[in-house]
């Protein structure tokens, strides 16, 4: 089996592979290495303006469940993780 696409993965489809590109994100193998939330964090510092599922697509393309189940089961801690991703960042950004 060769190397997937992004979008071939559950979860994740065109339009947030073509989002994932923007960011400078085009392999899986990256999508792994940064995880859910600094992805979806790199999405949003795009021109891109992802909703939540993109987020909810991203954990369910590396960990497994649908992403129905992580918007309902993980998705405090994702959103925490979002915004501490977010508030570093800027830190780094800033300084």
């Amino acid at each position: 089996m060769g190397i997937k696409a992004i979008r071939e993965f559950p979860g994740l489809g065109p339009k947030s592979e073509a989002m994932l590109a923007k960011a400078g994100i085009t392999a899986f193998e990256q999508l792994k290495a940064l995880g859910a939330a600094r992805a979806f964090a790199l999405v949003r510092r795009t021109s891109a303006t992802p909703s939540l599922n993109l987020l909810w697509g991203l954990e369910s393309a590396l960990s497994g469940p649908p992403w129905q189940t992580i918007a309902r089961q993980n998705r405090l801690a994702l959103l925490m993780e979002l915004e501490e991703m977010e508030k570093d960042m800027e830190r780094h950004t800033t300084s």
